[in-house]
Parts: C-alpha cells; structure tokens; sequence
C-alpha cells in the first residue's frame, strides 16, 4: 500500500500538472477565439469583448467562489468546475457567431472564478505547511509554462485544423483535470459546522487581506503594480519594433528573456526568501525597473539582460505573495481570500490593458513603458518604507516584554 507521504507527492505533483494545464488551457482556447473573432467581425471591440469575458467573471464572482472554496471539499470544487468547463468547452467548439462565443466564453470564465481558488487553497494540504514556498515554487513554474504554451499551441492548432479543433483539445485538458481532481485523495474536508456565522461570509476573504496589516500593504502594492505595469503588455511590441528596432525577432527575444527570469525567479529565488513580505515588495520595485530602465538607455542587449532581471523579480514575487497568504490567512478563509486575490489581480490588469492602448496613443510606447515600471517602482519604495516601520514599531514592543 501507498505511504502517506507518497500519496501526497502524487497527489500534489497531479495539483501542479493540474494548475499548468489549467493556463495553457486558458490560452489555448483565447488565441484561436481572438483570432477568429478578428477575422470575421474585423471589431477591436468584439476581440476585447473576449478577454472581459473570460477575466471579469473571476472579479464578479470573487465572493461566492471563493466561499464555496471554503465551505466544501476543495478537490470535489475542482472536479465539478474542471467538468462543467468541458462541456463549455465542447459547445463553444460547435458554436458560431459573435454574441454566442462571447456568451459561452463568459461561462468558461465563470469555471476558472471556482477552479483557481480551490487549486491555489490545495497546496498546504498537498505539501506540507512546511514546504510552502518550494510548493509555490513548482506550481508558479507550471503555471509559467502554461502561459508561454498556450498560445503557441492554440495558434497552431487553429492554423492546422481551425478554431474547432484547439477547442476540443481544450475540452479534453479540462476532462483531464477533473481526472486529476478526482484522484486526489490529499482532501481539505468541509468544515464540520454549520452555522453560517461561524462559517462567515463570503467578503470576508477580502475583508481579511485588508485587515492584516502586512498583507494589506503587499496587496495594495502589488495591487498599483498591476495596474500599471499590466500596460505594458500592448507597449512592449511597439517599443521593441519602432524604438529599439529589432523587429519580431527582437520582440519576440525580450518576451522569451522576461519568461527565462520568471522561471528562475519561481523556482530558485523565491525558496531562499525569509522575510516574504518586504522580499514581494523588493521583487515588485527590481520587476518596475526592469520595464523602466532599457527606455531610458535604448540598447538591445542592456533590454535584454534588464528583462531578464525584471522576469526573475516577477517569477519571486508571484510566488512570495502566494506564500505570504497561505501564511497569514488560516486555512477556513484560504478559499476566500485567494479569490478576492485573483479578483483584484484581474480587475487591475483589465484597467491596465485598456489604459496601456490609450497611452501608447497618447504619449508613445516609450514613455508608457517607463510609466508602467516607474510607478511601481515608487509605490513599492513606498511600501517599503511602511513595512520598516511597522518592523520598527515591533522590535521596541518585543525588547520590553522580553525585559518584563
């Protein structure tokens, strides 16, 4: 028979599988509906249409996801979002037209609202509350690859055999979380009470983040660092074609240093970190300066090694936020705050992808950039500065209780 420690490491490189699959899936469906979408209805507005779908149910339905995190078997959560985005997945792959994609790619988003805080909510259980950061290591890294994945394949695949087939595949990935979900046996069970006070309410994952002092600075950081640095995103093509000139190649290499960082930012860095709040606030600050520096000096091979920098400061923060929550919010509320989480992550970079278009309108790709790392940059010394002297308020408070 299996050992307990055993049936934990399969059980917990299954949740890694699962959270990678789970980003490559979400790629592999967007790339083909945006490129379809583009080709038949020639509207900016119906391609960005589809990317409000398939975020801002996780903005809307922050609360009631992530209480349903925290109010039944998180695995079963899994299991049952992973099934119901497969049959999403399988009628968007025989739809047609605008308003039904836009529709059903609303419900496949409303899956992911309940898939993200149950998966992120499984690891301490799956790891080991010792092995935290080392967990979050692995599945950050997943992640990652989903992301750079995704979109490859879905071009591919839609470029092969059409829109039709990537979303299939995408119903099958989802077929095989659920698999995954199903086997796990490393369960968090359902709170034994009933009571709905004393199973709280759903704001109260937010409410949480908020109160703690030294999550509430790392969110309210982090939270103006996606805001702005999300911008980025539609500048950077712009940039490395028209400012630096380098070409698609060129783009495409920047892209490929800052993915280079993450992973070893997540799988290396992040581990050695102690201090996880004031180490999230430096990753943010070194992760702005990485986008603002190469604008103001415009050499290529200076951009490159700044992105690789600023991917390794990315790739750390990611995990050390995620660590920090699982840290400082007990398990009860785990489910809650991972969402609330992920819904102002969302909101945040929706604002920022709009507002990066706007500025690279308005004043050039080059200074949105410098914007979009810049302002981090200040907020984060800022909250460095806080955290200081909160550290500050502590030690004298410690010193006198050890000489009473």
């Amino acid at each position: 028979m299996m050992g307990k420690s055993l049936l934990r490491q399969r059980d917990f490189s299954l949740l890694v599988g699962a959270v990678g699959l789970s980003a490559l899936g979400d790629w592999l469906a967007l790339t083909p509906l945006a490129l379809h979408l583009q080709e038949e209805t020639g509207s900016g507005l119906a391609v960005a249409g589809l990317f409000l779908a398939i975020w801002s149910p996780v903005i809307v339905l922050a609360g009631p996801a992530g209480a349903l995190a925290d109010r039944m078997d998180r695995s079963q959560l899994l299991l049952v979002a992973s099934l119901a985005q497969a049959v999403v997945a399988l009628a968007l792959a025989f739809s047609d037209g605008t308003a039904a994609i836009l529709a059903l790619t609303t419900l496949l988003g409303a899956g992911f609202a309940f898939a993200q805080p149950a998966e992120f909510s499984l690891i301490p259980a799956l790891a080991g509350e010792d092995r935290l950061a080392r967990a979050n290591g692995y599945v950050e890294t997943s992640r990652s690859l989903g992301f750079v994945l995704g979109p490859v394949m879905g071009g591919l695949l839609s470029a092969a055999g059409g829109v039709r087939i990537a979303l299939l595949v995408n119903a099958v990935t989802f077929l095989v979380i659920a698999g995954a979900a199903l086997v796990i046996r490393g369960r968090r069970q359902a709170p034994a009470v009933s009571h709905s006070l004393e199973l709280g309410r759903a704001r109260d994952g937010i409410v949480f983040l908020l109160r703690d002092r030294m999550l509430a600075i790392v969110m309210i950081v982090a939270f103006v660092s996606l805001l702005f640095m999300t911008a980025s995103a539609p500048a950077e093509v712009f940039f490395a074609k028209d400012v630096l000139v380098v070409g698609d190649v060129g783009f495409g290499a920047l892209w490929t240093a800052w993915t280079i960082g993450m992973a070893l930012g997540s799988l290396v860095l992040a581990r050695r970190v102690e201090a996880l709040a004031l180490g999230a606030v430096v990753c943010i600050v070194v992760q702005g300066l990485g986008l603002a520096l190469p604008t103001l000096w415009l050499v290529f091979g200076f951009a490159l090694g700044a992105y690789v920098v600023g991917g390794l400061a990315h790739g750390t923060k990611n995990v050390l936020v995620r660590t920090l929550i699982h840290q400082r919010v007990p398990d009860r509320l785990r489910g809650r705050a991972f969402a609330a989480y992920n819904g102002l992550r969302n909101a945040a970079e929706l604002v920022a992808i709009l507002g990066g278009g706007i500025l690279i309108v308005a004043i050039g790709a080059r200074w949105t950039l410098l914007l979009a790392g810049g302002i981090p940059v200040v907020a984060g010394v800022v909250a460095l500065a806080a955290i200081r002297r909160m550290e500050a308020a502590v030690s004298p408070e410690r010193s006198a209780s050890w000489a009473s």
